[in-house]
């Protein structure tokens, strides 16, 4: 019998602790196939700091090292300048490197650092107790922020793909969300991409993943997909920002 599909080699056989309807499984799966994919799972080092998933070291089944909260990009140069011959990337949520790590991933990108960086984006510290996050939405409820985001008070929402595709040094930078079937398939190829942009040493790459937090949101599964499309995506339009030989 045919095998129609299956588990990539990419993931372990540990079931994870996600929140139910959390998409960061969804993301875990699409970084698995594509370094199954792409021949390079025994050659692969991530680096995963503190936040959601911070226990990514069980899920994927390559190399895995720990970071600091919003440390991830210095780590993983450190690795990268110390062995080059290494495919190595970031798994960073938004509070983590927007917030805390924000000078380390405007610097990797400066230096145009040989490395990968996936950005889960769901606008609110999730693992932590539901903070206000840099990309938190005007109006949006948070733990600190119990009548919404204001301007006055804390600026707008910061655009990380915006911000990091006018830097030379970031070779590919994508936004994608996951959403739906057909945006699934969409950030599937950013993601081989920024890889791949990696393996042919252009530079700092980088995809951003608008993803729901249903638990800290106080939504349904359903519902938080719902209020990605109508909220997240207007706000944090999808598309490509930079790719290697651009000049913004």
């Amino acid at each position: 019998m045919a095998i129609v599909a299956q588990k990539s080699k990419g993931l372990t056989d540990k079931e994870t602790h996600y929140c139910p309807g959390c998409t960061h499984g969804i993301i875990h799966k699409l970084v698995a196939e594509v370094l199954e994919e792409l021949d390079v799972l025994g050659e692969t080092i991530g680096v995963a700091p503190v936040g959601c998933s911070v226990l990514a070291y069980d899920y994927f089944n390559c190399d895995m090292h720990e970071a600091s909260h919003g440390r991830a990009p210095a780590v993983a140069t450190g690795i990268k300048r110390v062995m080059p011959d290494k495919v190595v990337f970031t798994y960073q949520g938004d509070g983590d490197l927007a917030s805390i790590g924000t000078a380390e991933i405007v610097h990797v990108a400066h230096r145009g650092e040989k490395i990968t960086t996936i950005f889960v984006n769901n606008a609110i510290y999730g693992m932590t107790g539901g903070q206000m996050a840099p990309t938190t939405l005007i109006g949006q409820r948070a733990t600190t922020a119990p009548y919404g985001r204001t301007v006055e008070h804390s600026g707008m929402p910061l655009r990380v793909s915006e911000m990091l595709a006018t830097i030379d040094g970031a070779a590919f930078v994508e936004r994608v969300s996951v959403d739906s079937p057909g945006n699934i398939r969409k950030a599937k190829k950013a993601i081989k991409e920024a890889f791949k942009c990696q393996l042919e040493g252009k530079g700092f790459s980088i995809v951003e993943v608008l993803s729901t937090c249903p638990t800290n949101w106080g939504m349904t599964p359903i519902d938080s997909l719902k209020w990605l499309q109508d909220n997240l995506i207007p706000y944090y339009p999808m598309g490509n920002y930079r790719r290697p030989g651009e000049v913004k």
